[in-house]
């Protein structure tokens, strides 16, 4: 786990100072949205679209606030929320640089975690977007950049009063967002499974060359993929560990089972990748093997075609004196002899096995 202090800096190579909010990723056109949600066990309060002046003593209300904010590329806005609960310029910079290897920092008062948020697509792909959530003593923030997101069964938990998100703390809340984001993962696979069955049995049974392309483009996006999934797999391990105080003890329970979740789907994604790779061994192979057969048909017709080419050679001579050019049977003579010839060797080829 990275650690850091007030006084720690970084730079990135790039030529802003340290803490420079730089967004990197698409400008949409709309407006950042921010949700914030207040709870305990008896009651919940919801406002759309709050002000961020009003963010630090929402986060000072008994109660746990969960901010997300929809859209991080108005800088303004991440600027004034960093201002009102305190966090460190390096993780709002963080948080606008939307091309963030997965990974997780500790600030001694918050923790922050940059994690890819995955959802299939109709066209078998998928959408990755990068998600930062900070979980400070009471709170819990999340930036997304585009709408839409896994959090609405959590919302519907917390709107409804099931379960036991109402009466646990802000650690709690913040394990239920990370874990709605690797069941994310799971339905991404899914869909992975069903394209490879597809292909494998367009190998088995007609393989062109789109098939190919269609392995090929789906190693890329296995590989894109793993490179979401094994990063994941670390930042949960150093939040399963329990260094930081503020994820109690009853919540690493539920976060050793979350990094279970993510060794599933690492193995998964590497047990799909084998199966690529020996799906395109078995095309290539099939490939092979059809152009033996091409190979086999040919070199057979030219086999069967080099007697009748010596025939057809040898009275094919100018010579003046050849007796079976006046004979009246020696045209029918040579193409029966020619034919038999030809039905002989296809006696013994098939006889071998060969045709």
């Amino acid at each position: 786990m990275n650690r850091h202090d007030d006084q720690s800096q970084v730079t990135d190579g790039q030529d802003t100072d340290p803490g420079a909010l730089v967004y990197t990723g698409d400008i949409p056109a709309r407006q950042v949205s921010v949700t914030v949600v207040n709870y305990d066990g008896s009651r919940l309060d919801e406002q759309i679209r709050a002000r961020p002046e009003d963010f630090q003593s929402l986060i000072l209300r008994p109660t746990v606030t969960w901010i997300n904010v929809d859209g991080v590329y108005d800088t303004g806005v991440i600027q004034a929320i960093g201002d009102a609960v305190g966090i460190h310029p390096l993780t709002r910079e963080d948080i606008v640089d939307t091309h963030q290897r997965p990974k997780i920092e500790d600030y001694g008062n918050y923790l922050y975690v940059a994690i890819r948020m995955l959802s299939p697509e109709s066209d078998g792909g998928f959408r990755s977007e990068q998600v930062s959530l900070v979980l400070g003593s009471g709170y819990v923030l999340s930036f997304q950049e585009q709408p839409g997101d896994v959090f609405e069964r959590i919302r519907e938990r917390l709107r409804a009063g099931v379960g036991r998100i109402r009466t646990e703390g802000a650690d709690y809340l913040f394990y239920a967002l990370l874990d709605a984001i690797i069941d994310g993962y799971f339905a991404v696979i899914e869909v992975f499974g069903e394209r490879i069955e597809g292909i494998e049995e367009e190998v088995v049974t007609e393989p062109d060359r789109e098939t190919l392309q269609g392995i090929y483009a789906l190693k890329r996006s296995l590989i894109a993929l793993r490179r979401a999934v094994w990063p994941l797999r670390d930042v949960v391990a150093e939040l399963e560990r329990g260094e930081s105080p503020l994820i109690l003890d009853s919540t690493l329970v539920y976060l050793r089972d979350a990094y279970d979740h993510t060794i599933e789907v690492a193995e998964t994604v590497e047990t799909y990748r084998e199966m690529m790779s020996g799906t395109l061994d078995v095309y290539l192979s099939s490939q092979s093997s059809r152009m033996n057969e091409i190979m086999k048909v040919l070199t057979i017709i030219a086999t069967i075609f080099i007697p009748l080419t010596f025939i057809a050679g040898v009275y094919g001579m100018n010579f003046a004196h050849m007796p079976e050019l006046r004979h009246p049977w020696g045209y029918p003579a040579a193409l029966a002899s020619m034919i038999a010839v030809a039905g002989v060797m296809l006696l013994y080829f098939r006889k071998k096995g060969w045709v």
